[in-house]
């Protein structure tokens, strides 16, 4: 059977390193497919570690997205080699397949780095990093492209436990991998499909904590489908909070094994949430003022101080969608800005900043969904060459 490049291999590293007892670092992306791509690797981990009768050191750790951007970046990389400097196996998942600087300073450091990333490479140039695994680099000729980086996670763990998952523990992924590969709006087709079937079809009866918590305050009768629920509890982790030790709240949430902790959590997710979207409406009409005072515009491109980078991925995927245009939005720092990008389905946002990458710090993400973070000076420099990108693709 054909296989994604290198994840055997990646999953031959993760059994040595389990058995000579050295520590694993899992880095993932702060998103809901980041996270869970963590505690998919992490469970998985520990699992065979299990089987083996061995006891093994995992840590995980995010990036701070509001704080430092997205991806290994030059703030949490130092905070990691502190806490390890001794090293060990640091794998990153959801992102890594774009921090070149970052890759080369933690193998220089004595850290042995393995990528984990659905991302495409920019321009096909890869990191100096021990490992590749990215169904999107040239070099992989595996048929399906499109996974969500749980999906990934999800193929490692099969790779690395083999027959010993056991039906319950696959499912117990699974649901966390369907969850993901919506809520980063993965298309839904091929494996995509059979992932999100078999990750849906019975979680109303899960066996996560936090998930069968919310089955348990929810009424999946009062939803049009169990769809329309995946949504509203998905919409719920959409948060990005840290604790001090640069964790992601969410990775807490979605490992927790009391049940009791696990339905408190729930109801204040649901509390959050609501409070969320009441923010998130009054930024929309405050965006949707601004936007139909310009006529002509091509796309959608505002920012602001006090706009919180965590609401703008909800609020750009609602404006897109009203205004059938690109919608790029941004906070905006002292010296930087850190946005997010929702396009309707005809293009692609990566490729569109790839066309104006110089003025770019860091860019990435899916054609329908992306990030970037650009110098303020370079701002009104990037909304023009975004105006004439769109100007072209319209015109084809």
């Amino acid at each position: 059977m054909e296989k994604i490049k290198n994840i055997d291999i990646l999953a031959e590293m993760i059994k040595k390193a389990v058995l000579k007892k050295e520590q694993i670092i899992l880095f993932g992306d702060s998103d809901m497919d980041g996270v869970s791509a963590t505690v998919i690797a992490k469970e998985a981990i520990n699992n065979y570690a299990f089987f083996q009768k061995k006891e093994v050191s995992v840590f995980a750790y995010f990036p701070d997205r509001k704080n430092e951007g997205y991806g290994l970046n030059d703030v949490v990389l130092p905070y990691i080699i502190k806490k390890h400097p001794k090293g060990g196996l640091l794998i990153t998942l959801d992102c890594g397949i774009t921090n070149f600087e970052q890759v080369k300073r933690a193998r220089a450091a004595g850290f042995v780095v393995a990528i984990l990333d659905h991302h495409k490479p920019v321009e096909d140039e890869l990191p100096d990093a021990d490992l590749i695994v990215a169904p999107k680099q040239n070099e992989d000729n595996y048929p399906f492209k499109d996974f969500s980086n749980a999906g990934l996670s999800y193929k490692l763990a099969e790779e690395l436990l083999g027959k010993s998952m056991t039906v319950l523990f696959k499912e117990n992924l699974l649901e966390l991998v369907a969850l993901a590969t919506i809520a980063d709006m993965m298309p839904e087709k091929d494996e995509n499909i059979d992932y999100i079937y078999n990750g849906l079809k019975n979680i109303e009866n899960s066996q996560r904590p936090i998930l069968k918590a919310f089955f348990s305050i929810y009424n999946l009768g009062e939803f049009n489908s169990k769809r329309d629920l995946i949504h509203r509890i998905n919409s719920c982790f959409n948060f990005s909070a840290m604790d001090d030790n640069h964790v992601c709240l969410l990775y807490h949430i979605l490992s927790e094994v009391d049940f009791e902790t696990a339905k408190q959590e729930a109801k204040e997710l649901i509390e959050e949430n609501q409070r969320r979207q009441f923010e998130i409406n009054a930024l929309i009409d405050e965006i949707r003022q601004s936007v139909d005072s310009k006529l002509g515009t091509n796309i959608v491109f505002e920012g602001n101080p006090n706009w919180g980078i965590e609401y703008l991925g909800s609020i750009a995927s609602k404006l897109a969608l009203y205004y059938n245009k690109p919608v790029f939005l941004y906070q905006r720092y002292d010296e930087l800005s850190r946005g997010t990008v929702r396009l309707p389905k005809k293009y692609d946002a990566v490729k569109a900043m790839e066309s104006c990458k110089n003025l770019l710090i860091t860019f990435g993400g899916h054609p329908p969904a992306a990030g970037f973070t650009v110098s303020n000076g370079n701002i009104e420099k990037f909304q023009l060459a975004l105006v004439d990108y769109f100007n072209k693709e319209n015109s084809k």
